[in-house]
């Protein structure tokens, strides 16, 4: 799979000619996968290469920032997904004042001119350009051969990032992994926090959210394994403290947090996602970890004292270490 990027003013040359489809892809979820089976299938009929065009950052980050809804998935995760799929090509469009701005023609002329899109697989409700003015007649009328994909629905249900974003915000992680057909996870590089967890004998690492905030809050039981190396072989170093294995190969088990941490003092409170590994003692800093989401046990408390706080995340390491105990295949496989 080979990443572009696009601007307003970008100039690609080159390209063979293409069936793309176009969207934020958030979570890259069932909904999202019904399309690119459909842009593969005409692909192959017309020996044309698959594109996926995604927009960084999503329209709705860019008009209301912080106030956006929370992401599902990074830039990274999107990418990862879609090569895992088979696509192509995945361009990335910079969104911004410039590029919103865009008439419908121009847009049009940038899918065809740039991109030497041929076949076009749309959503039944896709709108583009400015003031949305274009859609699926506009592009027909362009010259494109346009296909327009039907929702999908799961328990009469239309399958979208905005209900993803719900379910995982009520912590139904059973219900997210239907819809996005695979287990929840978010991807980043162990990065230095204030190492408060040390102090209160709770070691964490501190793995990069990559987006302006999650859609998750609160403390889940987590299984996490590295992307570029044995996290098994790095955790195990050490004689005494080997760790909870987790239920996929080179897996390790570990109590997760997300949220901005109520009850710590800070003058400018950010969103952290937290993994202590019970019985570990290692140095992952840099390391490029895959956190998944196996069981929600709590949302975030605002503990009165530091003290408090740590009575509080024993409390939760012993259930969690429990629940590992008592479940010997993933609570994601079970109905």
């Amino acid at each position: 799979m080979k990443l572009l990027r696009l601007n307003a003013l970008c100039t690609l040359k080159g390209l063979p000619q293409t069936a793309v489809t176009i969207g934020n892809f958030d979570g890259v979820h069932l909904g999202h996968q019904a399309m690119i089976k459909q842009l593969q299938k005409i692909a192959a009929q017309k020996q044309l290469k698959t594109l996926v065009m995604i927009f960084e950052p999503q329209p709705l980050e860019f008009f209301k920032g912080y106030d956006a809804p929370p992401r599902i998935s990074s830039l990274r995760e999107k990418v990862e997904y879609l090569k895992e799929l088979g696509i192509d090509y995945v361009a990335v469009a910079q969104f911004n004042e410039q590029f919103r701005s865009q008439t419908a023609d121009s847009f049009a002329k940038l899918l065809k001119e740039q991109l030497n899109a041929k076949d076009l697989v749309l959503g039944d409700d896709f709108h583009f350009g400015k003031d949305r003015q274009g859609n699926s007649k506009f592009l027909k009328d362009f010259g494109f051969n346009v296909t327009n994909i039907k929702t999908v629905t799961i328990n009469q249900e239309r399958v979208s990032s905005t209900r993803i974003r719900k379910t995982l915000q009520q912590g139904n992680l059973q219900l997210a992994q239907k819809l996005l057909g695979r287990p929840y996870s978010i991807i980043g590089r162990v990065q230095h926090g204030d190492k408060l967890g040390r102090t209160l004998d709770f070691p964490t690492i501190n793995v990069a959210l990559n987006r302006h905030k999650p859609c998750l809050n609160g403390i889940y039981g987590v299984e996490v394994i590295c992307e570029t190396e044995s996290l098994l072989d790095k955790v195990q170093q050490h004689p005494h403290k080997k760790g909870i294995k987790g239920y996929t190969v080179e897996s390790v088990f570990g109590a997760g947090h997300v949220g901005t941490r109520p009850a710590i003092q800070q003058e400018y409170p950010e969103w952290r996602l937290e993994v202590h590994f019970p019985d570990v003692s290692a140095n992952l800093y840099g390391l490029l970890m895959r956190v998944t989401f196996l069981n929600y046990l709590h949302g975030e408390k605002n503990y009165p004292s530091l003290e408090a706080l740590k009575t509080g995340i024993h409390d939760d390491v012993v259930q969690l270490c429990e629940f590992r105990k008592q479940h010997k295949t993933s609570p994601l496989n079970q109905d």
